[in-house]
């Protein structure tokens, strides 16, 4: 464990960019909240040795579910029964002696320590998940990378192609679709860990442009530009771990886009290291002059090369921040609301709108017995029944923006007959508290042996309703040749003018090993894929491609798009040496 400490909190490199001065005011991150955030600069980031090493997030931090939360679940699929997990040490065991050569191994940088590169095996997405409990990881990277600068990572990828190396780039370890995973191959296998570069290093007051290291995690990009007064407002799921980087890289988008835009509005240039040198992408408002590399290197998935300095649009904190909850008499009446609200441009940063299961579910998860009647008993007594369908919504901005934004909003929820009060405003502050804590949930079903994953697409408002049925109908279907039921509902989480992202949320029960409950997740998500490929829809709006929907892209791109992604990337990485296998098959 020392070496880890000692590869994650070694002081930045003299010749790199000094960070701009943050104060400290050793602030507790176990809320996970924007505003509580740790501010020491010398660990912006949260070092791995405090991360699980098989499941999410910190090891101090967990989420309970109710009782009568997990008893919903267990009501659709059934009783369950808890996987065996094998200990650190027991998968400390398999680990292979490194084949890195000499030339790379001799670097301070990079560590061939076994648990450093177990920490960099895996990410999240369900494989992982079983992986890392059922001590079958398969392929371990033969060394960790850690680079200070632009100029230490162009020398590895020297390197790389001087002993014909894969390269893997490394951001947060948050993937949910096999982005980071090493491949069986005959070549060694070289991460790179971008957490060394977590520094904010350039504030460009005048054109609000902020600097970064790729490596930088979301609290610690907010921690950093709260001490001058700004914010990006990027907020994913994964906020708590994931990078600047790996934003850009897999096109994220952030639980308030819609006040704040998608990664693509915010990511204004920067610096890309390639096996064919350093693309320096120009951070300049607006161009006429060809095509937009900018937007080229976007999503390329760590296939094109590295980024490491990041340039973001930033703006002033905002004056007042609220969230709040509405519920509405059925699905229908939400959509409509949704939809309107976003094409009338009332100036709201989220909305989020939770069909009638998982709104069910949510209030059923997220509170006590005695809460929950109490919430139930109101809502009935306002005529709302089992159809009813909880929104929730949020306003970033000056008190009187914001003043206008909701006048506007609560009009628009009074014509489809909402509820709102006392008790829906304190549940949008329950919300706020608790928006990053959800992946912990993962690991709680999982010692009562419910498993749970989660896609995610988007598609036009005309099709919506038929693309969320054709979802969680291929989802509570894909295991009927087993009599195995799964629970599935679904919300919307982004809007647009022309459409919406579809989110969709399943459990289903562990099978007797966990060989056999990968393949009840394989038959899950292969009848989901299908169901989003052959719609009018995207096979991802946020999690990226990765391995697991590479094989489904070619739905939504055409051969010819294929052929002119895989043409761009070999321009930039002709051996196919940077993470071959993820978003374009090989």
């Amino acid at each position: 464990m020392s070496k880890i400490k000692s590869l994650i909190r070694k002081s930045p490199k003299s010749d790199q960019s000094a960070p701009i001065a943050v104060n400290s005011d050793n602030k507790n991150i176990d809320n996970i909240s924007v505003d509580s955030v740790s501010k020491d600069n010398t660990s912006l980031n949260t070092p791995i040795e405090q991360t699980r090493w098989n499941g999410w997030g910190n090891v101090s931090i967990n989420k309970k579910v109710s009782p009568h939360g997990a008893k919903l679940i267990k009501s659709h699929i059934g009783k369950t029964n808890k996987l065996k997990s094998v200990s650190l040490q027991q998968v400390l065991k398999t680990v292979p002696e490194s084949r890195l050569p000499t030339a790379l191994t001799d670097l301070n940088m990079v560590s061939t320590d076994q648990e450093v590169r177990l920490r960099h095996a895996r990410g999240q997405s369900f494989p992982d998940w079983i992986a890392m409990h059922g001590g079958d990881f398969e392929v371990f990277p033969d060394g960790v990378a850690f680079p200070e600068s632009t100029d230490d990572v162009e020398q590895l990828l020297k390197l790389a192609q001087e002993h014909d190396l894969i390269v893997i780039p490394f951001g947060g370890g948050t993937s949910v679709v096999g982005h980071i995973n090493p491949p069986k191959d005959a070549r060694s296998v070289l991460t790179v860990a971008m957490s060394k570069m977590a520094q904010l290093t350039d504030l460009d007051n005048e054109s609000q442009i902020a600097t970064f290291g790729a490596g930088t995690q979301g609290p610690a990009v907010e921690a950093q530009l709260d001490e001058h007064g700004y914010r990006l407002g990027h907020y994913p799921q994964s906020w708590e771990l994931s990078t600047l980087g790996g934003w850009i890289a897999a096109r994220s988008s952030g639980q308030q886009s819609l006040g704040y835009g998608r990664i693509e509005q915010m990511f204004a240039g920067g610096t890309l290291v390639t096996p064919q040198g350093i693309l320096e992408i120009a951070d300049i408002p607006a161009s006429s002059a060809g095509p937009d590399l900018r937007e080229m290197m976007m999503g390329s998935e760590g296939r094109a090369g590295i980024f490491t300095e990041v340039k973001m649009r930033v703006q002033p904190q905002p004056e007042q921040e609220l969230f709040k909850v509405a519920f509405l008499p059925n699905w229908t009446a939400g959509k409509a609301v949704l939809r309107q609200a976003v094409q009338s441009d009332i100036r709201l940063s989220m909305l989020r709108l939770s069909n009638a299961i998982e709104t069910n579910a949510h209030l059923h998860l997220g509170t006590s017995p005695s809460q929950f009647l109490a919430i139930s008993t109101y809502l009935k007594a306002r005529g709302l029944d089992s159809e009813k369908v909880m929104l929730t919504y949020g306003v970033s901005g000056d008190k009187a923006q914001n003043k206008l934004a909701l006048t506007q909003f609560n009009k628009l929820l009074k014509q489809y007959g909402s509820v709102t009060g006392k008790i829906t405003n304190i549940m949008g502050n329950v919300w706020a508290h608790g928006r990053f804590k959800f992946p912990y949930l993962r690991g709680t079903l999982w010692d009562k042996g419910i498993m749970v994953d989660t896609f995610e697409t988007a598609t036009n408002w005309i099709n919506i309703d038929e693309q969320m049925e054709q979802m969680q109908d291929a989802v509570r279907n894909s295991l009927a040749d087993e009599s195995e039921e799964v629970m599935a509902f679904t919300h919307i989480s982004h809007v647009y003018k022309q459409g919406a992202s579809l989110y969709t949320t399943y459990f289903f029960r562990a099978a007797k090993d966990h060989a056999s409950t990968l393949a009840r997740w394989q038959k899950i998500k292969k009848a989901a894929s299908l169901s989003v490929a052959n719609g009018k829809a995207t096979i991802s709006h946020q999690h990226g491609v990765g391995r697991d929907h590479a094989p489904y892209l070619v739905a939504e791109k055409g051969e010819l798009g294929l052929q002119v992604t895989s043409d761009m990337i070999k321009s930039l990485d002709p051996e196919q040496r940077m993470n071959p296998g993820v978003l374009l098959e090989e």
